[in-house]
């Protein structure tokens, strides 16, 4: 292996040199048993990350005009966690999505039953408002929250 090979395989990660040394790690949910594309498969996080920021506009917004009556209050960041909380618990618990979620076209789902009751909904979205056991993904690219929760994010 030449230098230029070794740099490429370090630049690009470990699981890169290792599908060229000729491990499959297959696809996203492969695991899981769901299709690789199409409705049921893992929802791509760059829609994740879409739906989440809709989520939290949709959050700020509520906690600044009904919280603080149009006042400037140095928390509104606060209260709109709990508002993001309190729609995400109510609305992935009952319907299994939150608007943003809708409007990106993903559900979360149970893994063993295909719904969401209210605790796995409570476990999951504490887990994400803490931030951190979303940041960690495992390699279908669920996260931590998720994993804990055994739910998974899926197109519709």
């Amino acid at each position: 292996m030449d230098n230029r090979q070794a740099i490429g395989s370090w630049l690009s990660g470990p699981r890169a040199a290792l599908e060229e040394a000729g491990t499959d790690f297959g696809y996203r949910g492969e695991q899981l048993g769901l299709p690789e594309d199409g409705p049921n498969s893992i929802a791509r996080p760059g829609r994740r990350l879409g739906a989440l920021a809709v989520d939290w506009a949709l959050s700020l917004l509520i906690a600044y005009s009904l919280i603080t009556n149009g006042d400037e209050v140095p928390a509104t960041s606060n209260w709109a966690l709990g508002v993001f909380f309190v729609m995400s618990v109510l609305t992935v618990g009952t319907i299994g999505f939150t608007p943003g979620k809708r409007l990106f076209g993903i559900r979360v789902v149970a893994l063993e039953t295909g719904t969401v009751n209210p605790l796995r909904s409570l476990l999951r979205t504490v887990l994400l408002c803490l931030a951190l056991p979303a940041l960690i993904w495992d390699r279908d690219g669920r996260g931590l929250h998720d994993r804990l929760a055994k739910t998974v994010e899926v197109r519709i």
